[in-house]
């Protein structure tokens, strides 16, 4: 037993929660399966674990360039608030669970790993249970499962014995991976025509939501005798053509927007808080902090590239011999290939403007918990919900559906950090899921014990079979036959440079 718990526990700290080395690992599994050449496996498993590490440097850069301002914010206007972001609700978690339910944070482990079991057991039943995605995103689910453990042990409080804890967590978060993955399928096939995979993060639920919500806005349009134009479809007259450029774009767009913020900061705070150098340039720091951001953007979107064909290349093998018809539930940033590369730094800004018109409400209304937005949500987020947005409904909906998100993720995560108690620990996970959907997951648990567990687990069983009635045609064919799928739903699949890169 020892022997086992000590492969399970190298297994989780190096490649499960590691998604580099996981998306390699999938990679190595898929290309066995498949029969390729060692040296061919070989070069896929490295590419696919470059390419990740490639994505990562372009994330973290961009949440360090973000950091400044986070800090500043905080600091100037004496706030003393909790911050929505992944990393400060697991640092949250591991603070306080503890102390507020007498739990060890390593149980968040095991958990994880019976979620993912389920996970895989779902959609290899999927015949039965119309669930094509395994979430593959490492360092989210040790994220959600942390704010998971927390949410199930407040509502539960009925559930003493650890089994049984453990066994409605898992069962709850397995299901919520598989589930709300799969509702990211459609929405992905489309975007991405076919490329083989969907996306499994924190806004799931949101992806899906906006996405319909998109189609209702183009299909308004059109009702109206108007053309729905994408982002990619504006080609804007005069001085204003250089926003056609995504590189221009996005760095004019942080230079206006977030300059505004660091000059509002002042040069002798970001002195003092050691940002900045008495000697350099204040002027030249701001727009070296601002066009950074489309930098660390260029970077991200390297590597999509790289890894991403890999992953659907080697998935094939999985698909076929393991999981039939499944596709890898893979991180949001991926999508930032595809469609209008504006619609990422518009929906960023956006999603930005909402949560700050939230933030200053609570302070107006003298809301119990602040909040001080973090990076990840404020970005990841919004830019995600404005690529699908544009995608379904064009420039309008990937300027007004981020704006709503953000105004979401404020106030949603502010109510349920509050009812839960992690606000007093300074931080909650604060993405669109877990501001919307686990909030009412969370209280119809509390108030319906038993019943209101089963309610959940009954609700999550019942979405993928409502998607598959609506849809039974082109259901499987969207992850098995991309082509019969277009055909059915009258979609466009045009070569591009994606595509060619995908076929080699």
């Amino acid at each position: 037993m020892t022997i086992l718990n000590n492969i399970w526990n190298f297994f989780a700290t190096n490649i499960l929660t590691q998604p580099a080395y996981f998306i390699g690992f999938l990679v190595l599994i898929g290309y066995v399966l498949l029969g390729k050449k060692w040296y061919d496996t070989l070069a896929g498993v490295i590419k696919a674990i470059v390419g990740y590490f490639i994505l990562s440097v372009g994330s973290s850069g961009l949440v360090s360039n973000f950091r400044p301002i986070l800090v500043g914010l905080k600091d100037v206007f004496n706030l003393d608030a909790m911050v929505i972001d992944p990393y400060f609700g697991q640092n949250a978690v591991t603070a306080g669970v503890n102390k507020v339910f007498g739990k060890a944070f390593s149980s968040v482990m095991t958990l994880l790993l019976i979620a993912f079991i389920i996970n895989i057991i779902l959609v290899r039943f999927k015949k039965v249970t119309k669930l094509r995605a395994l979430f593959t995103t490492g360092h989210v689910q040790v994220q959600q499962a942390s704010t998971a453990f927390w949410l199930i042990m407040f509502a539960c409080p009925f559930l003493t014995n650890d089994l049984a804890i453990l066994a409605v967590m898992a069962v709850i978060l397995g299901l919520y991976w598989a589930v709300a993955s799969n509702l990211t399928v459609e929405p992905t096939q489309e975007l991405t025509k076919g490329a083989g995979f969907c996306i499994a993060h924190q806004q799931m639920f949101g992806i899906a939501l906006f996405s319909k919500i998109a189609e209702k806005i183009g299909e308004h349009d059109k009702k109206r005798g108007k053309q729905t134009r994408r982002l990619e479809d504006i080609e804007l007259p005069g001085f204003m053509s250089i926003f056609n450029e995504n590189l221009v774009c996005t760095s004019l767009l942080m230079i206006i927007f977030f300059g505004a913020i660091l000059l509002l900061l002042g040069k002798s705070y970001l002195v003092k808080a050691g940002f900045l150098a008495k000697t350099d340039n204040f002027l030249f720091y701001i727009l070296t902090t601002c066009m950074y951001f489309s930098v660390y953007l260029t970077i991200l979107q390297l590597g999509v590239r790289t890894f991403v064909t890999e992953l659907t290349t080697s998935f094939q093998g999985i698909s076929n011999k393991l999981l039939p018809g499944a596709v890898p539930g893979v991180d949001c940033a991926v999508a930032y290939g595809f469609g209008s590369p504006n619609a990422v730094p518009i929906g960023f800004l956006a999603g930005a403007v909402g949560q700050f018109i939230a933030i200053v409400t609570l302070i107006i209304f003298k809301s119990p918990t602040l909040v001080i937005a973090g990076f990840v949500p404020v970005f990841f987020d919004n830019a995600t919900i404005g690529v699908y947005a544009n995608n379904k409904g064009g420039a309008k909906a990937a300027i007004i559906l981020p704006f709503f998100a953000g105004l979401i993720q404020v106030f949603g995560s502010a109510f349920i950090a509050t009812f839960v108690g992690m606000a007093a620990y300074g931080g909650y996970l604060g993405m669109f899921d877990w501001a919307t959907v686990w909030p009412i997951f969370t209280i119809i648990m509390k108030y319906l014990g038993v019943i209101g567990v089963g309610v959940v687990i009954l609700v999550l069983l019942l979405i993928p079979q409502f998607q598959y009635r609506a849809n039974k045609d082109a259901y499987f064919a969207c992850t098995e036959d991309f082509e019969t799928y277009a055909k059915l739903k009258g979609i466009e699949v045009e070569e591009d440079d994606w595509d060619d890169d995908y076929d080699e």
